[in-house]
């Protein structure tokens, strides 16, 4: 292995901060940006004789959006890595400004592309400059159904900046600058930043857990009612919006966002609600390791056996990924040494870092890069995995032209729950291990399972009923606790305890006050289950079957999720049929758990 370093490098974006290169590039941006905008305001309807101007549109709007995730990207990192720093928040709402110019582009394209008629659209779509974008271009058209006339949305783009993206930055700002009072068992308290806090949440000692959850709410709950007014805030707007856009929906957006059907996310939670009991059993075999009745919601998703496992260190950690890999997907493998070695991976345990983890990159430089804060817990080498099969499906489209190269949530998740997989099967194969370590990595393997069809289903059906509430005005704090607490209640059924849920899990999980993408959860669960169903094919038949995805990856930003997976796989995700063989699927390595359980009593 190269030699391992504990933060990035972001040279390669820019040479230095606010230095000349970064100032020209942002320059140069905003000039053509508005450029790009005149000439769009100027163009008359798509017609066959004005096809030639609306591909050059296209392809500017194309290289403008490149180059713009370059910069979110860079100011992204910097902004996580060091959540303090004034000067990357303003350059953060600089960019917000930004992004507003660029939507007030979208408007004009979308709207003259969705005006053409379906012969003039034939034609526009048969120029190769165009090819590979069919996709893309199809979903713009029909974004125009969807949208206000052009003064309303550039005075939407232009209210959102101080709107509902001012809410998002107000709680990346705060949340990033949370603290609190750690109780360690030894009498020790210390101040620890909360992006530690899912480290502590992981942590094998339960009074580690219980502590870290107990102190850490206190300041959640100092801060509730800004974390409400946020939430309402973005909420409220995008009602606002859908209903100025004839979107009759809250669901709408984020379905077609998502590139998938309502069909398709009412089969996969309907195979969910008929196969609860699958990850329950999961939770249910955790709560006799540990020796109570139910678990509580720190102990959801934390190891329950003892871990015969050391500490891991940074350099272990990327080992036990590194050798996982090497022996089930190579080419992965040889990507993860180069992500290590060029320095593309941020891990530092540190003060004001953002909480979580993230892959990002730019196609304008072809490089990815990992952000996160190792714990040195299995559970943050499972993170490493996670977040390298997000930057690997990436590297693998950067051959691509930029707008095949962006995929939705629902397919992005697809590559990272496979690459935590091979991770899985990588250190289970170890014939080195004994009864209790190969328990104990069984139950990390299935540690995400109630997360991804337990816990996320909560978030999703929490956010539906805040949603529909806020249709009716503002939602009090009060009324958002008890709608977590119910949801939890529901979808947990007796695996939690009485007393034991999170009222307060809206306001620490950062996915609801992500402004870009709404419904940011369950592109999650259905990616999961997706990787699931890609990885037990590639268990029956081996790697002959990385070929096919591939293939997969590759499509992701070029088709439906339908005609991805139809492509690659020959399924259709529409039949309840496939999400229920999926979880059922999960069910042998829930008896292997149960039965290494045994055999440590």
């Amino acid at each position: 292995m190269p030699e391992l370093y504990p933060t990035w490098s972001l040279e390669s974006y820019f040479p230095e901060f606010d230095g000349l290169d970064h100032q020209q590039f942002i320059a140069q941006l905003s000039s053509d940006l508005s450029a790009a905008i005149k000439i769009a305001s100027d163009l008359p309807t798509l017609e066959a004789t004005s096809t030639e101007n609306w591909i050059n549109l296209f392809l500017s709007y194309e290289d403008l959006g490149a180059r713009l995730t370059h910069l979110e990207s860079y100011l992204g990192c910097l902004a996580s890595a060091d959540a303090a720093n004034e000067a990357y928040q303003s350059a953060e709402a600089t960019l917000a400004a930004q992004h507003a110019e660029y939507s007030k582009l979208e408007t004009p394209l979308n709207s003259g592309l969705g005006t053409a008629s379906d012969a003039t659209w034939q034609i526009f779509l048969a120029d190769d400059r165009l090819k590979d974008a069919e996709y893309t271009l199809n979903r713009m058209r029909e974004s125009a159904k969807f949208q206000m006339d052009q003064a309303g949305e550039a005075l939407a783009a232009d209210l959102g900046v101080d709107g509902i993206s001012g809410w998002g930055r107000l709680y990346d700002t705060v949340s990033g600058k949370m603290t609190f009072e750690m109780p360690w068992p030894d009498g020790r308290v210390e101040t620890t930043p909360m992006s530690q806090r899912r480290s502590l949440l992981t942590h094998r000692d339960r009074a580690v857990r219980s502590a870290a959850f107990t102190a850490s709410n206190k300041v959640w709950e100092a801060h509730e009612d800004v974390m409400g007014a946020a939430l309402n805030g973005i909420a409220g707007t995008r009602h606002t919006l859908y209903g100025r856009r004839g979107q009759n929906h809250f669901l709408d957006a984020p379905l077609h966002d998502a590139g998938v059907s309502r069909e398709t996310i009412e089969a996969m939670f309907s195979a969910f609600a008929a196969n609860y009991e699958i990850p329950r059993r999961i939770l249910r075999l955790n709560a006799k390791t540990q020796g109570t009745s139910a678990l509580s919601w720190s102990d959801i998703g934390a190891p329950q056996l003892p871990d015969t496992l050391p500490a891991l260190s940074w350099a272990r950690g990327v080992e036990l990924v590194d050798q996982s890999f090497g022996k089930m997907y190579p080419k992965i493998q040889d990507y993860l040494r180069t992500m290590v070695e060029k320095r593309w991976i941020e891990n530092e345990q540190r003060p004001n870092k953002r909480a979580g983890a993230f892959a990002t990159g730019s196609s304008l430089i072809n490089e990815e890069r990992i952000f996160m804060t190792y714990g040195q817990t299995m559970n943050d080498v499972t993170t490493l995995a996670h977040e390298a099969g997000h930057t690997w499906h990436s590297h693998l489209l950067s051959s691509l032209r930029p707008c095949a190269q962006d995929y939705p949530m629902t397919l992005a998740a697809t590559a990272s729950t496979f690459a935590e997989s091979i991770l899985a099967d990588g250190l289970l194969e170890d014939p080195a291990l004994d009864n209790a370590e190969r328990a104990f990595l069984i139950e990390q393997s299935l540690s995400h399972t109630p997360a991804f069809l337990l816990d996320i289903p909560v978030r999703f059906q929490f956010e539906s009923k805040l949603y529909n509430e806020r249709k009716s005005g503002p939602v009090p704090v009060s009324r958002i606790k008890e709608l977590m607490v119910e949801t939890q209640r529901e979808v947990f059924g007796d695996t939690l305890i009485e007393g034991g849920e999170d009222p307060l899990f809206w306001a620490s999980k950062l996915h609801f006050f992500i402004t870009d993408l709404s419904f940011y959860n369950f592109p999650y669960t259905f990616g999961f289950l997706l990787s699931t169903a890609l990885f037990q094919e590639f268990k029956k038949q081996g790697p002959a079957f990385l070929e096919r995805y591939e293939t997969f990856l590759s499509l992701t930003g070029r088709a439906s999720c339908e005609d991805v997976v139809k492509q690659s796989l020959d399924r259709d995700i529409r039949d309840p049929e496939f999400w229920a063989e999926t979880i059922r699927g999960i069910e042998p390595r829930i008896d292997t758990f149960e039965a290494a359980i045994g055999d440590l009593s």
